[in-house]
């Protein structure tokens, strides 16, 4: 079966609330409240706006997303690098890796290797049970903390994507 990355465009708004729902609904239950988990079409469409949104397909099923917030987008990332966000993978996918396949692809294929950036952001919950782990086994670096008034602490990652960038 055929993986395909694209861009996400407005109409694809309701699939991509949806999606986020379903897959932050761990997270919620965890007492953790990332903005992804209440997207409706309506923030979903602003998203796909204002941000480099891609979604994973394969057989025309949705598999995932991720997103670049870039520094001079109406939301930008916390040190004026792109900022990743909205990752999401469906819970229908299964332990497929997709999640890993997502974030190689923003980071490698398109921050990196087309963008040229030197590095990007990402944030999670500091309390989250394992997300910080997962990014700092990936390379990412841990640089602030911060309340957004979500109802968790926010903790920001830095990973260089060009070795010479300090």
């Amino acid at each position: 079966m055929t993986q395909i990355f694209r861009l996400a465009q407005v109409a694809d708004a309701p699939a991509l609330a949806e999606l986020l729902r379903q897959a932050y609904v761990s997270n919620t239950e965890l007492g953790i409240h990332f903005a992804a988990a209440h997207a409706d079409n309506e923030a979903a469409k602003k998203h796909i706006t204002n941000n480099v949104c891609y979604l994973l397909e394969e057989e025309g099923q949705l598999l995932g997303t991720v997103s670049l917030r870039m520094p001079w987008g109406p939301n930008p990332g916390p040190a004026g690098l792109p900022h990743i966000g909205w990752l999401a993978v469906s819970p229908t996918a299964g332990k497929k890796g997709i999640g890993s396949l997502l974030l190689d692809f923003i980071e490698q294929d398109i921050a990196r290797d087309k963008l040229k950036c030197p590095a990007v952001t990402l944030g999670t919950a500091v309390e989250h049970p394992w997300l910080p782990q997962l990014y700092e086994n990936r390379g990412y670096e841990k640089f602030a903390e911060t309340d957004l008034g979500l109802g968790h602490i926010t903790a920001y990652f830095k990973k260089r994507l060009i070795k010479s960038f300090s």
